[in-house]
Formats: structure tokens, sequence, C-alpha cells
């Protein structure tokens, strides 16, 4: 048997209403490269190649949270993604239905973001 890693034991001892709906986004992102890995910084899960991609914000309770670091030019591509600071971008999903309406864009997201990594 394998031994959990960090993100496993942060979402084992997680109390967050949508936690699911947050472990489901996180089986979409791991699927969409095999390339990422995840770590827990910044008070939560975050996903990394090469650089941080993106990482929960589990102090948001009413949406799963996801900041794109770096995630400004993708605003006009992917439009669930709302604008933040420095550069920054936003993706937040209410509920199980809203994340599977937006997971296929949300993995070209993914994969775009990897693949522009790999480009650097």
């Amino acid at each position: 048997m394998s031994k959990p890693n960090e993100v496993d034991q942060f979402f084992d001892a997680l109390s967050h209403p949508l936690k699911a709906e947050m472990e489901k986004t996180r089986e979409i992102i791991m699927a969409a490269s095999p390339l990422l890995t995840e770590t827990v910084k910044w008070g939560g899960p975050s996903f990394e190649y090469r650089d941080t991609l993106a990482t929960f914000s589990p102090r948001v309770k009413d949406a799963v949270a996801l900041v794109f670091h770096d995630g400004a030019p993708f605003l006009e591509d992917f439009p669930f993604l709302e604008a933040g600071p420095k550069g920054k971008a936003y993706a937040r999903f209410s509920s199980m239905e809203d994340i599977e309406r937006h997971r296929s864009s949300l993995t070209a997201l993914v994969a775009t973001f990897v693949a522009a990594m790999s480009d650097d």
C-alpha cells in the first residue's frame, strides 16, 4: 500500500463545505498532464510544473477557488477565469455541476499552461 502524500493528508484533515468538489477539481487538474506534481503551500494544495501553476484557496467557503499564478495571459481564451492582481487569474466553481460544465475548459487551460511553461 502506498503512503499518502501531503495533499492527501491535507484533504483528509480538511473541513470544507465543498470538499468533494475540491477533490474532483484536483482529479481533473492532475489528469490534464502527467508532468504536474502537487504539494501544499500558501495554505492549500498547489499544482506545479517547473513553477507553481495554481493553488486552491480553501479559505473561500462558498466556492472551489483556484488561484492561477501568472494566469492573466489566458483570460481571453478561458472566459471562466476572473482577472486578479499582479497577473493572477481566479477560477471559482460553486457546485459539482459547475465543475463538470467547465471540465474540458479546465483541462485545456492546464494543458496550455504546461505547454507555455515547457517553452520557457
